[in-house]
């Protein structure tokens, strides 16, 4: 990693993607969180954000939703923006209308509810394992990419066939500025394409199931009530966004993050042979990929942080990857430790907004993780790793491995 003291952090550009296209800037982190943990991120057009490096603040933010709320948007891209979604989509709500559109969709999403869809997700998981299997040289984030929409197809009754096309949609949601997603119009033109097909799917999908209902996740969305009235088709739209771009982050990009590091360390066989280990490695592995990159709020009133007056209105933003780093919560927070414990790390965020979508993560990389110790014994790096260019998505576009089979 490049000393922090090399990197000037007054030069620092957090709102340009560049910054991340070759992964995460750890030696940047490190600067910020001792120079200057909470900081003015000034963007063009004469706006910004307070960027919020350590472990504390971020926790802090993350959950006082009284003092921080999530209404105005929780992505970077919205910053400026009229959150569209804002009050109908539980990840853009505050309590207690927050509560009521999560409740009925976290009883549908536990671990107890997935576990119908187990058998399937594991023959799925084999399925893209199995390139990997002749010995030779395979893009690892080719197999994993397929992943999200293997665990949420099933829980929305899409058909198999329009996984692809959704997965492609979603990427150039999350990571509009990277080449291959971008279109030649430009970051704006992506992100309009992608929402006006991505929403007019998503749309067509919650139609259908109000005249056929199947018993699945979309129908739990269209037939709940808040405050006395039923959500309208855009809002179980904006619900059903929200969980696909969950998804799309922690579900295939912890594993490639963690396979990359564990080639590179040669740790892969150790915790490979613990199957005790298994729940630690993957906390473990959430902890280091920290893949949805920040999550933004706006101050409902003035505040303060350290010696910093943030006023109500400003935007923060909260680096989950910086904060997953921070070496007064994390001892030798650069070791992948698969023994790691406690581990409190910020991956689904904290608070109320807690990812509802965590438990489903978990079981999805178990079952992965499982299948992947079961038929390799080794992994080894086999070319350049290519990253996604993508201020929220802590993703890895190419991974070229070459897997020892058992």
């Amino acid at each position: 990693m490049t000393s922090p003291g090399s990197v000037d952090p007054e030069l620092v550009d957090l709102s340009d993607a560049r910054l991340f296209e070759h992964g995460e800037p750890h030696h940047v982190w490190q600067a910020l969180r001792s120079y200057r943990p909470v900081r003015w991120q000034p963007v063009g057009g004469g706006s910004g954000f307070w960027a919020v490096t350590g472990y504390a603040d971020a926790e802090r933010v993350l959950t006082d939703h009284a003092g921080f709320t999530s209404t105005r948007g929780v992505f970077l891209n919205m910053l400026g923006r009229e959150e569209p979604a804002s009050n109908l989509q539980f990840s853009a709500s505050d309590p207690p209308r927050h509560g009521k559109l999560r409740r009925p969709v976290q009883r549908e999403m536990t671990v107890r509810a997935v576990r119908r869809h187990a058998e399937s997700l594991q023959a799925d998981v084999l399925r893209l394992l199995s390139p990997a299997l002749d010995g030779g040289p395979v893009d690892f984030a080719s197999i994993t990419s397929a992943l999200p929409m293997a665990v949420l197809g099933p829980l929305f009754g899409i058909p198999a066939a329009d996984w692809p096309r959704l997965a492609r949609l979603v990427g150039m949601s999350v990571a509009e500025d990277d080449a291959a997603y971008r279109l030649p119009e430009g970051v704006e033109a992506t992100l309009r394409r992608a929402h006006r097909e991505l929403f007019g799917y998503l749309l067509n999908l919650v139609l259908a199931h109000r005249r056929r209902p199947r018993g699945d996740l979309v129908d739990v969305l269209a037939s709940m009530t808040v405050e006395g009235r039923s959500l309208s088709a855009g809002a179980v739209v904006a619900n059903c966004y929200s969980l696909l771009l969950g998804a799309s982050a922690a579900i295939p990009h912890v594993p490639n993050a963690a396979l990359l590091e564990l080639s590179r360390s040669g740790g892969y066989a150790e915790w490979a042979r613990q199957p005790d280990l298994l729940d630690s490695g993957i906390e473990e592995a959430l902890r280091w990929a920290a893949p949805a990159r920040h999550f933004l709020r706006c101050a409902t009133q003035d505040a303060r942080m350290g010696d910093v007056a943030i006023a109500a209105g400003d935007a923060v933003v909260v680096w989950i990857g910086s904060a997953n780093r921070d070496e007064r919560v994390f001892a030798d927070p650069h070791r992948f430790d698969v023994r790691r414990t406690p581990n409190r790390h910020l991956s689904f965020g904290d608070g109320h907004h807690y990812c509802i979508g965590a438990p489903i993560a978990r079981l999805a990389l178990r079952t992965f993780f499982t299948e992947l110790f079961r038929r390799f014994s080794s992994f080894e790096p086999a070319g350049d790793v290519e990253y996604v260019r993508s201020t929220w998505l802590a993703g890895i576009r190419r991974l070229p491995l070459v897997a020892t089979a058992r």
